[in-house]
């Protein structure tokens, strides 16, 4: 989808805003909620995930309990979604846990965590780690059922207007990012301000920001943000993986019946595996685009600058884990723990076999 017609779908909204957002609506034993989102209707990735959330559950129940999707703008802007399904003004919202950290940084692990864990890591630390549970009752707090329903994998540092040489290129960069990763970035120096998906490019192409980051290839090139910033960093320490997630009105998810509740359970899991792969299969396809016929420029990080950010990740983390709220405490605990644990093998077993890879071999 091309950047206008994103922009497009979003004026559209005009007319969906007049859809009311109160209770579910019922008829015959069959229910309907409405879901905001974070993102532009049918944005590559996440957008397209959204929708295929809502049809999944749909298709899954027999159609005893559809859910209609609005867009982001369409009823709620982006950054209210979590406070609409909380309120109860929608049953569910589609976004991330990065766009909730305000609330509590311990939200954010959830999501990503600065130098921490690879997508597999995370959904194995939310699976069988614990992580589900403090999930549950952190997101609790607030009214709200929470279900992982994808990754979108290792971000990409951003787009740039001009080259990162050292940390001293980096301070006092206008730089649109989000969740723990832009806490990260603002005590390393830059002044950091999280735009909805739709607001992204002509925040750059006008200068009011002089760099951004977002999902990834797959997701970006749709925002055209390649267009006004050629400079395109990796490795996106700030989120080595970035899970998407739906979040339940918990009065909502109360009154469904046990089997309806399994539905909404076994959709969010198959929607988790179907669209991470998605994003491990779309990434290269288009970076591969975006450097071919735009000519974006593919750039690694300085290492001065990967140690500058990972020091400033190693005091935040130390710093939750003494929190005041016991439970961001546990959340960061936990989440190191599983880092320790899983770091070396990762080296040897995933590092160890890309490194294999790369070697001067004849394959293929």
């Amino acid at each position: 989808m091309k950047r206008r017609n994103l922009a497009q779908a979003a004026a559209a909204g005009t007319v969906a805003a007049s859809a009311t957002l109160s209770s579910p609506a019922l008829s015959q034993g069959r229910i309907e909620w409405r879901m905001v989102t974070i993102w532009p209707r049918n944005l590559p990735g996440p957008g397209v995930a959204a929708q295929r959330c809502a049809d999944r559950i749909a298709a899954l129940s027999g159609g005893r309990l559809t859910v209609r999707l609005f867009a982001a703008g369409e009823v709620v802007p982006a950054p209210g979604a979590f406070d609409a399904v909380a309120a109860g003004t929608a049953d569910l919202y589609h976004g991330v846990p990065a766009f909730w950290v305000s609330k509590s940084p311990g939200i954010g692990f959830f999501g990503s965590f600065p130098f921490g864990l690879t997508a597999y890591e995370q959904q194995g630390w939310m699976i069988h780690g614990g992580g589900q549970a403090m999930y549950d009752e952190i997101y609790g707090r607030f009214g709200v059922k929470p279900f992982i329903v994808g990754n979108s994998g290792p971000q990409w540092m951003g787009w740039f207007r001009r080259e990162l040489r050292s940390i001293d290129d980096f301070r006092g960069l206008r730089f649109r990012t989000t969740g723990l990763g832009a806490e990260m970035f603002r005590r390393a120096g830059a002044s950091v301000v999280n735009l909805p998906a739709g607001e992204i490019f002509p925040a750059l192409q006008s200068g009011t920001i002089d760099a951004a980051e977002f999902l990834g290839p797959f997701s970006d090139a749709p925002l055209g943000l390649h267009q006004v910033a050629k400079n395109y960093y990796f490795p996106g320490v700030q989120e080595p993986s970035s899970a998407e997630e739906i979040g339940i009105n918990m009065a909502r998810w109360n009154a469904l019946p046990d089997d309806l509740k399994a539905v909404v359970r076994y959709s969010a899991m198959s929607l988790h595996e179907e669209t991470t792969s998605e994003y491990d299969v779309r990434h290269p396809i288009a970076l591969a685009e975006l450097v071919a016929r735009h000519g974006v420029v593919v750039r690694e990080a300085p290492r001065d600058l990967l140690i500058a950010f990972g020091n400033t990740a190693g005091e935040m983390l130390a710093e939750y884990r003494s929190h005041a709220d016991p439970m961001v405490k546990r959340i960061a605990d936990s989440y190191a723990a599983f880092r320790v644990r899983s770091a070396a093998y990762m080296l040897q077993s995933y590092a160890g076999n890309f490194n294999a890879r790369a070697l001067p071999i004849r394959w293929g």
